[in-house]
């Protein structure tokens, strides 16, 4: 059960109803959640492939100015001419899938993670998220976009809600 002081934020977070969180994820050094792990189902049924999502959104804007910075492009040509982060890169994207799969089995994602993995590099934000929920050293991409962000956290909380 996620903490309703949690969840509020999350939802100020979001400027929605967050879905199917599982847990915190990851906790900003502000204090607030900054990445949900989420049900592999939403309560409507849909799949849902996204486990670490991220909710802050100054870390998600900041990231948004990264993808825009052709840093996804950059990322995608090494991993075709650098075997070891390519090897690297699949082995996060089985991290991920391990995990999901704690959480349960749904069909029509099996073997799809997030964020383009294991061969593409299509979501920063997804990237990202897999670092701080899981720890550094899962995801080399991950880990250069959270190197690459600084200190978002570093004017105080993103929200502010009250206790729940």
């Amino acid at each position: 059960m996620i903490d309703p002081a949690d969840e509020s934020a999350i939802a100020a977070q979001l400027g929605r109803e967050p879905r199917a969180i599982h847990e915190v994820g990851h906790r900003c050094p502000c204090g607030n959640p900054d990445v949900v792990t989420t049900e592999p189902r939403l309560p409507n049924g849909t799949p849902f492939p996204t486990t670490f999502y991220l909710t802050c959104p100054r870390a998600a804007s900041r990231i948004g100015t990264l993808e825009g910075s052709g840093l996804m492009k950059e990322m995608q040509d090494r991993l075709g001419s650098d075997p070891e982060l390519a090897a690297a890169y699949r082995a996060a994207h089985e991290r991920y899938l391990e995990y999901r799969a704690t959480l349960g089995q749904v069909d029509e994602i099996e073997g799809i993670s997030a964020g383009g993995m294991p061969d593409r590099v299509k979501c920063l934000h997804v990237l990202a998220g897999q670092s701080l929920a899981q720890g550094r050293g899962v995801n080399p991409l991950g880990d250069e976009v959270l190197d690459l962000l600084g200190d978002w956290w570093e004017s105080g909380p993103c929200v502010v809600v009250d206790g729940g």
